[in-house]
This record gives C-alpha cells, sequence and structure tokens, in this order.
C-alpha cells in the first residue's frame, strides 16, 4: 500500500469552500450554546506530551457541560476506570483538548476546541451534583473555535435509527476483560447493568 504524502492531499481533495472556513468561529454563539445544552453525549479528544493523542466518551444528563461563558466551558468528571488518560494530557500535555458534541436525532454534531485546565474546588464541585453526587474534578475549557460539521457521517452510519443491535450479540464487558486478561470474575450483562446503577 503507497502511502500519501502532504503533496498528495490537493490531487484528491478540492479546496474547502469559502463558507466551510468561515463556520469556524471564536467563541460559542446563541446556536452553539443551544446544541451544548441538548447534548446529553460528547466525546473528549486530548493530545499528550508523546505527542500520543487520546478520545474519551463523555456523558450526563442533557446539558451536563456547562456553559460558563462565550470563550468558557465546564465539564464535571463522574466516576469512571480511574485511568485519567484524558486529564493526564491535559496537565502534562499540551493542554489542548477538542470536544465533538451529540444530540440524539439531530445529524449534525459540534465541535469546540480550546485550550482545558482542571479544577477540585469543592465550592465548584458543589454545583455540579449529579447522580446524587459532586463530579470529582472539573475540567475547564478556555474555548478558541467552535463550528458544526454537517450531517453526513451521522446519516451514513444511520446512528440514529430506532433498527438497534441486541446487546445480548457481545458478552458483557466484564466478561470480555476477564477472557483478555484473565483477571477478575466473568459476568452477566444484568449483573454489570446492577453495578451501574450504583456507579454513575
Amino acid at each position: 500500500m503507497t502511502e500519501l504524502r502532504a503533496e498528495d492531499l490537493a490531487t484528491i481533495y478540492a479546496e474547502p469552500s469559502p463558507r466551510v472556513i468561515a463556520k469556524a468561529r471564536p467563541a460559542i454563539d446563541a446556536h452553539a450554546q443551544k446544541f451544548i445544552e441538548m447534548s446529553p453525549f460528547c466525546v473528549l479528544a486530548t493530545s499528550g506530551a508523546d505527542g500520543s493523542v487520546d478520545a474519551s466518551p463523555r456523558g450526563g444528563g442533557t446539558g451536563f457541560v456547562h456553559v460558563a461563558g462565550p470563550n468558557r466551558l465546564l465539564m464535571p468528571d463522574r466516576s469512571g476506570n480511574n485511568r485519567i488518560d484524558s486529564f493526564r494530557n491535559v496537565v502534562e500535555g499540551s493542554g489542548f483538548v477538542h470536544l465533538l458534541f451529540f444530540v440524539p436525532g439531530i445529524d449534525e454534531t459540534l465541535r469546540v476546541g480550546g485550550r482545558g485546565t482542571l479544577s477540585a474546588d469543592t465550592d465548584l464541585l458543589a454545583t455540579m451534583v449529579e447522580f446524587g453526587k459532586p463530579p470529582r474534578a472539573v475540567l475547564n475549557v478556555a474555548v478558541s473555535e467552535v463550528y458544526f460539521h454537517c450531517g453526513k457521517a451521522l446519516i451514513r452510519s444511520k446512528l440514529w435509527s430506532p433498527e438497534k443491535v441486541q446487546r445480548s450479540v457481545m458478552p458483557s464487558i466484564v466478561t470480555v476483560v476477564h477472557e483478555q486478561t484473565g483477571l477478575g470474575e466473568p459476568a452477566s450483562q444484568e449483573s454489570v447493568e446492577e453495578i451501574y446503577k450504583t456507579q454513575l
């Protein structure tokens, strides 16, 4: 397989239209704010000091990421696997972050970029109680770029189609990890769902 070089790209892809370039905005406007306030899910991308990249799913109640101003977002961090790859990248890496927001039923997505810092200020954490508990930390994003993606990717994937894969086609995540690592014990999907109920 021949690898493409930078100069090859111009022979394959046309220049983006002026509108595509202009839609990247330096701040959160009313449309972007509304989208974020409707979003229960996003993907957080960060870069590490060694050049590695991490992308992590983040979710909560609708509008779980708070718009604190036209150039500021606050994302609470809920319980997870404690790898904290994303947050290590924020404090040890470039500090640059990108968020890709999804709203169920809408094919367009919203991308927000900026520089992140972390806070564990108790007063701030107390303002973001969800699922009966405060977050462990808050990601503060100084926003520098905001733009909407067209819906082609989600339309092609039929992501919001009512036809869904039955959960039973895959073993539970606990069973998968047990088979991959030999650690822990396999467990049914039902037992995993019970664990989720107490650990959100």
